[in-house]
């Protein structure tokens, strides 16, 4: 019976779903058809600010000009790298979600890497005192609770209270073609959650940027000395495929698409699918005893050493097909998250402490607890979501989807 519903769920889900003064460089063109050229691969636009100074870079695996990393094209180019900043997962990209990222020496060109997700998430003066401006550069999925915008605000504090220029080189947003979920409130700001936007904003690190400094959402107010390269090709219309993986645990496009609406499972007992090969593809748990997919978490170096419900056998459902929908609708999806929470709650405890911060309110878990319908949960957004359009519209770089 359960299956049924699940799949009648997935069934109505699909029938309704639900260049600029500042910058380096002019307004992209609206073609969302035209090939989407990153702020990294346009480098006559910026390559020219960087000559003669002392540059930080924050990036990692995805930092790329084509196929060739930005600091080896930096390099390459006769740039004075100093330092490298490195977020969560570190700069190559081979750390778990989480994992303690140490201070190291790049072997490949033998910078020293400052890690943003180990002993400070903030850089402090000693690390950028004698630089003349840093380049960011990171991809970020345009889901509040990734941790590269949190980066980012850190490193604009830091550069705001130090007197260094910030340049980011923006990249497309792959889920910026909707806006969608609570708007987080004050007293759930965390590290996966700093600022009073929904789940999904709908923004590039850029305009995110922009936000920030002109909602004075820095501490103390300061305001960063920022300079963005933008896009061309790119509009908030766009559907963008990750030419590399962002994090370890989501390898493709189905698993971006899906991210934003799994993640909330990272809150409560239910395995998103870390240890396996269908990680934020795929849920389960143990006492589910329902659904048409299983699998196995198992320890995966690098990817997900201790995954929930190691090595024990979780029942429920492959939501794979669900993402073209996403993709070509929008929309977060709470179906998934209602039908294990009524399945399992007389189990286990379903929820933890987790789910507060992930979701940025205290109201999604009363409201799933008093039995909300999807459709009443999603009408709750809406206020907070008409709100926070008013803000966005204010610091976006590229046409919007409506």
């Amino acid at each position: 019976m359960l299956k049924n519903v699940f799949i009648l769920i997935i069934v109505l889900t699909a029938s309704c779903g639900r260049a600029q003064t500042g910058g380096i460089d002019a307004e992209p063109e609206v073609l969302s058809t035209v090939r989407i050229t990153t702020g990294a691969e346009r480098m006559d636009a910026y390559i020219g600010l960087l000559r003669g100074k002392r540059i930080g870079v924050v990036a990692n695996q995805t930092s790329l000009v084509g196929r060739i990393h930005l600091v080896d094209t930096l390099l390459e180019s006769g740039i004075n790298l100093v330092r490298v900043f490195s977020p969560e997962h570190g700069f190559r990209g081979d750390a778990e979600a989480g994992a303690y990222i140490n201070n190291e020496r790049d072997e490949r060109t033998g910078l020293p890497v400052v890690s943003l997700y180990g002993s400070r998430k903030k850089p402090v003066p000693a690390d950028i005192e004698d630089l003349d401006m840093i380049l960011f550069d990171l991809q970020d999925v345009g889901a509040r609770f990734y941790t590269y915008i949190s980066t980012l605000t850190y490193v604009m504090e830091a550069c705001a209270e130090q007197g260094i220029q910030l340049l980011v080189l923006d990249r497309p947003n792959p889920n910026g073609y909707y806006i969608d979920g609570p708007v987080l409130e004050k007293e759930f700001t965390s590290f996966v959650g700093m600022h009073p936007v929904p789940v999904v904003h709908g923004m590039t690190m850029a305009e995110y940027a922009r936000m920030v400094n002109g909602e004075k959402w820095l501490a103390g107010a300061v305001k960063c000395d920022l300079k963005w390269v933008t896009c061309e090709g790119y509009t908030h219309a766009s559907r963008y495929s990750l030419p590399v993986r962002p994090s370890p645990n989501l390898p493709d496009s189905v698993a971006v698409a899906l991210y934003p609406s799994l993640c909330f499972f990272e809150g409560t007992v239910i395995s998103v699918g870390r240890g396996t090969e269908k990680p934020f593809k795929v849920i389960g748990h143990p006492e589910f005893h329902t659904g048409d997919y299983s699998f196995i978490p198992k320890s995966i170096k690098g990817v997900s050493e201790n995954p929930p419900h190691k090595d024990k056998v979780c029942h429920g459902f492959d939501l794979s097909s669900a993402a073209p929908d996403i993709t070509e609708n929008g929309g977060l999806r709470l179906e998934y998250l209602l039908l294990m929470y009524n399945t399992l709650k007389e189990k286990t405890p379903f929820f933890n402490s987790f789910f507060e911060k992930l979701t940025g309110t205290a109201t999604l878990r009363k409201q799933i607890i008093e039995g909300k319908q999807a459709d009443e949960i999603y009408a709750s957004w809406k206020p907070g979501l008409d709100a926070f359009r008013e803000v966005r519209a204010r610091y976006l770089l590229y046409p919007d989807f409506e």
